[in-house]
């Protein structure tokens, strides 16, 4: 599986777990990098102080390359940006904001730099700022996510026309076939979260996982586009939320329904009737718990049959 990924990354496969909020801690992310594939902490969910700490436990758990998703929409983003410099963490996947901001600035420091798009004017503007590779994530893709609604199977080989960085496909990626998929369109890795959500050593409640297991076609929904897109499990909250939209509520209204910390309540906490249980439309495939290496191996199997079976036919 050696390409451009696993070079810019040195790692075994082009596997990257995706840095999800209350998720994606260090046991999720030394885990999977043990594994072959690239572990990301999730620093959205966490304080420059929470992060530094992460970190450190991250890599007395892993000799292999980790990094840090950041998305750049939270308050104390530089205080997060100087946590990650001053433990020189060699990664950064950013998103949800603009890739000129932080790309040269982290660049100068000797960090891989990474931005996560939902569309083709997005991905232009990230190679420009220099980037090191680009994050296509599909409309399928859990939490939070493009307006465009673009899939996955549209947005990859879109991009490819006219981007010459690497291409990491994120989105309604479960298994080593849609993986091979993805590659076929013109990626040459891809980004898992919601497989990973429910791992092992992810961080999320266990009750958040047995919601997940439980899932079925057409249980999550993009919802919250006033805000910022996010998909979400069809649950108590949920259906709160959507009668506010049924009686036209105003974006004042929506917010004082949100509060705050609804992920944490409802991913990290386990109140699942109350929180936002954020995942992808693949969670209707995801029907068992087990560690990282397992599914990082199902995956490899997997992609080498069916490539296999290809070259039979």
């Amino acid at each position: 599986m050696k390409n451009r990924i696993t070079d810019l990354f040195n790692i075994k496969y082009p596997i990257i777990q995706g840095g999800m909020i209350w998720v994606s801690g260090w046991k999720l992310a030394s885990a999977v990098s043990n594994a072959g594939g690239l572990g990301l902490l999730g620093a959205g969910s966490m304080s420059p102080d929470v992060l530094r700490e992460h970190i450190l436990k991250c890599k007395k758990a892993t000799d292999k390359p980790f990094g840090v998703n950041v998305p750049m929409l939270y308050s104390h983003i530089e205080e997060i940006m100087d946590v990650i410099v001053e433990e020189e963490v060699k990664i950064v996947f950013t998103s949800a904001g603009n890739p000129s901001v932080w790309t040269t600035r982290l660049k100068d420091k000797g960090i891989t730099v990474v931005h996560v798009v939902s569309n083709l004017r997005f991905a232009i503007k990230s190679q420009n700022a220099g980037v090191d590779a680009i994050v296509a994530e599909g409309f399928e893709a859990g939490g939070h996510n493009g307006r465009e609604e673009t899939t996955s199977i549209v947005l990859v080989p879109t991009l490819k026309e006219q981007i010459t960085v690497p291409i990491i496909a994120a989105g309604g990626i479960y298994s080593g076939k849609s993986m091979l998929a993805m590659m076929i369109l013109g990626a040459e890795g891809v980004q898992i979260g919601s497989r990973f959500a429910v791992a092992v050593e992810s961080s999320a409640h266990e009750n958040y996982k047995k919601e997940v297991l439980n899932a079925g076609d057409g249980d999550t929904y993009l919802t919250l586009k006033e805000f910022a897109p996010v998909r979400l499990l069809k649950n108590d909250f949920f259906k709160e939320l959507m009668l506010k939209y049924e009686n036209n509520a105003t974006r004042s209204e929506l917010s004082e329904l949100l509060g705050r910390g609804r992920s944490k309540k409802g991913m990290f906490e386990g109140i699942v009737d109350e929180g936002e249980l954020e995942i992808g439309q693949v969670s209707s495939l995801i029907n068992q718990i087990v560690s990282s290496k397992e599914i990082i191996n199902d995956i490899v199997h997997e992609y080498n049959d069916a490539i296999k079976l290809q070259i039979q036919l």
